[in-house]
């Protein structure tokens, strides 16, 4: 078949750089606990369009009947952001996803070694006619899809088998390739390199979207390369849930290229709605929000050490990479500790309208820190000692 060329191109590489496809309600259903409901899915689309997500990414709707359902209901709510569908490039499975008002398919089949041997038995040559029967078919009856056709477990397949496919599906129109750490065994260097080379065999126009799980740690690191590379779409998730460790977090992420950017991430998103988020799925999959979570965790702005206290009295960005209330949290000044300093009590004792002179404030210092030994001072408690020492 003959692709229809007359048809209006869909946007292919976004002006800003790159942007989000969120797969929350797609690669987060995979997830141990994610078993989203009706409602649940609704509050979460809405909750990422409102933060200022360019594309949500669901379930495919050969799931079952009530997802496809769902899918339906999610495409009729009005929302900005554009809604993907996750499918086999199978005629099948494409042809029950058109129908659910989707803005986009993404487009998948396995080819690395062990899928190829071990799930769909085809060979490059045979992967490559099936795309071209099922993307040519979505361009002639439906052109205002949008297409991305990824080749999973990316980073364990032959290169040269990669090129021929993305060079095979670029020449077909396909919006975008994605490349598919799929088992979480890309190293940074791998993502950055592999990202040049597909980018020199696909047409300009062409997007390149990252998708990449954090099963060795590596996937901030990996997303972040892409976009070095020339990637245009990051796939994220609320949390990082996913299947096994999950993927590419999407506080994380934004952590990291906030720290060359800033401006251009609080001209696209609301930040200050991540802790709201990341609530949102910590709630729906009954889990708390991890303690070292990027951003919203609750020892993230957490200060205690006396040269760090001192530093963050007077310029907090001595030790804050990132300002807390861009993204909607606060931060904490411990003083109460065996590691706090003069500097920090004295701030701590002005705030409260008591002044020390150097040696009374060394002493009621060191008083602290042997209280400590036994056990933090809470705020209260740190007050109480100050207004005793002051009358004392």
């Amino acid at each position: 078949m003959t692709p229809d060329s007359s048809a209006p191109p869909a946007p292919l590489i976004p002006a800003t750089g790159w942007a989000i496809i969120d797969s929350t309600l797609r690669e987060g259903e995979q997830f141990a606990r994610g078993n989203f409901k009706t409602g649940d899915k609704i509050e979460i689309a809405r909750a990422l369009d409102a933060f200022g997500v360019e594309f949500i990414e669901v379930t495919t709707p050969m799931v079952s009947a009530q997802t496809h359902a769902d899918i339906r209901q999610l495409t009729s709510l009005g929302l900005k952001a554009k809604f993907l569908t996750h499918v086999r490039c199978h005629m099948d499975d494409v042809q029950r996803a058109v129908d659910t008002g989707v803005d986009g398919l993404d487009l998948l089949f396995g080819t690395s070694s062990f899928l190829r041997e071990f799930s769909h038995g085809k060979n490059i040559a045979q992967i490559i006619d099936a795309a071209q029967e099922v993307i040519s078919w979505i361009k002639t009856h439906h052109p205002a899809l949008q297409i991305r056709f990824s080749a999973e477990d990316t980073f364990r397949s032959e290169e040269a088998d990669l090129m021929a496919v993305y060079r095979a599906v670029s020449d077909l129109g396909v919006h975008r390739v994605g490349l598919a750490d799929t088992v979480g065994v890309a190293t940074p260097r791998q993502v950055y390199t592999l990202v040049r080379e597909v980018r020199k065999v696909i047409h300009a126009d062409c997007g390149i979207e990252f998708h990449g799980h954090n099963d060795t740690g590596c996937a901030v690191s990996n997303a972040y390369e892409a976009v070095e590379a020339g990637a245009t779409h990051i796939d994220t998730t609320i949390l990082g849930i996913g299947e096994r460790n999950g993927i590419t977090p999407l506080g994380g992420f934004l952590a990291r290229m906030f720290t060359f950017d800033p401006q251009g991430l609080m001209d696209k998103y609301n930040l200050d709605l991540l802790p709201e988020l990341d609530a949102m799925i910590a709630r729906m999959v009954d889990l708390p929000i991890p303690w070292n979570n990027y951003l919203t965790g609750e020892f993230a702005y957490n200060h205690k050490a006396g040269m760090h206290l001192k530093a963050i009295y007077l310029n907090p960005g001595a030790y804050e990479a990132i300002p807390p209330g861009v993204f909607g949290v606060g931060r904490r000044i411990q003083a109460g500790s065996k590691v706090t300093g003069k500097h920090a009590i004295a701030y701590k004792a002005r705030e409260l309208g008591l002044h020390y002179g150097e040696d009374a404030l060394r002493r009621v210092t060191d008083h602290i820190k042997a209280l400590a030994e036994q056990g933090e001072l809470d705020d209260e408690h740190l007050e109480h000692v100050l207004r005793e020492w002051v009358s004392a």
